[in-house]
């Protein structure tokens, strides 16, 4: 092989598109088909060096049931804020289960932060566990806005996607048990994996790569029951190690959270409920119980939407507090 002609592919090398050096593999492959590579190791290490300065946005999944749904907000009491259109937004939220009725994006291409409409609901009454998506007419939001705005409050920078998939009414064991593959307890999990299979594909056609960072898990009042209260632990735990690895997301942090005060003290398992989270946390470095009790409510279900908003700030001051513990463990 002349000289020149050895020039010649190395500057095809060194022009490929950067994204294609994500891939270890790629480049192990160009080493090996030209050896000559290693002969000219400035221009192998500035091109992958090249390719690793391509953003990443950081992706935090919100799930659960009807708190994290936000079925009793009130999207003409929110704050406009500006900011909200600088975060990427995937969804699809409603009653169970997952089906045409539900509130969705669309399901093709991202759009921004935004209260969600109210879809097309099935009337109440019709079948169980229908209630209309929100209470509101004009829809509702959970606690992803509350947690974007203050992320992007704290760092303007920062780039952030969301994929929120909730469901009201839901529990671990009859709705996202990530063992039932195609029964109906498995529903509202596959629904979950979907969605966010289906957004990252989309963010790839549209030239952007994203990161799994957490999961936003706001749900528990469905199991505060003599069937699932004691086995809540243990279903919580595995679900969350199932998201890891369908996700291919093994660092995931998981924020779990439940509304304390459902049922204002008439459920006398909502305690135990509580105590699961917090044992799920304790026994996870990588998971931690976000304290809502605190927070205002719409009735003994729901938060309000002022409690919706700080529910979502005090998940973003978890989240960046545990970042920042991340990155001096890591120095």
């Amino acid at each position: 092989m002349t000289r020149s002609k050895e020039k010649s592919q190395l500057r095809l090398i060194a022009e490929l598109p950067v994204a294609r050096f994500y891939d270890e593999m790629m480049a192990i492959s160009l080493i090996m088909k030209f050896p000559k590579l290693l002969i000219f190791p400035a221009l192998f290490i500035s091109s992958v060096a090249i390719g690793q300065q391509k953003e990443v946005i950081d992706l935090v999944l919100v799930a659960g049931q009807s708190n994290a749904v936000g079925a009793d907000t009130q999207p003409s009491e929110l704050p406009a804020d500006p900011t909200d259109k600088n975060v990427l937004f995937w969804w699809r939220t409603g009653d169970p289960p997952p089906d045409a009725h539900d509130s969705t994006s669309g399901g093709k291409k991202w759009t921004y932060l935004q209260p969600q409409p109210v879809g097309n609901p099935m009337k109440k009454g019709t079948m169980p566990r229908q209630y209309g998506n929100f209470a509101a007419k004009d829809g509702g939001f959970g606690p992803e806005i509350g947690f974007a705005r203050h992320l992007l409050k704290t760092d303007p920078n920062r780039k952030l996607a969301i994929v929120k998939a909730a469901f009201s009414g839901t529990g671990i064991r009859k709705d996202w048990d990530p063992e039932d593959k195609t029964g109906d307890s498995g529903v509202c999990y596959r629904a979950l994996i979907s969605e966010t299979n289906a957004a990252l594909k989309a963010a790839k056609a549209e030239g952007k790569t994203l990161k799994i960072r957490a999961l936003i898990w706001v749900q528990g009042e469905s199991d505060a029951n003599l069937n699932d209260v004691d086995h809540y632990e243990k279903a919580l735990t595995e679900m969350i190690a199932a998201l890891r690895r369908d996700l291919y997301a093994p660092d995931m942090m998981a924020l779990v959270a439940v509304n304390t005060k459902f049922g204002y003290g008439k459920k006398k398992l909502m305690p135990k409920i509580v105590d699961a989270q917090k044992a799920v946390a304790a026994a996870d470095e990588n998971s931690i119980y976000v304290d809502t009790s605190s927070a205002t409510t719409a009735n003994p279900a729901h938060y309000d939407t002022k409690g919706t908003l700080n529910v979502g700030q005090w998940f973003g001051e978890a989240f960046l507090k545990a970042e920042s513990e991340n990155k001096k463990g890591d120095q």
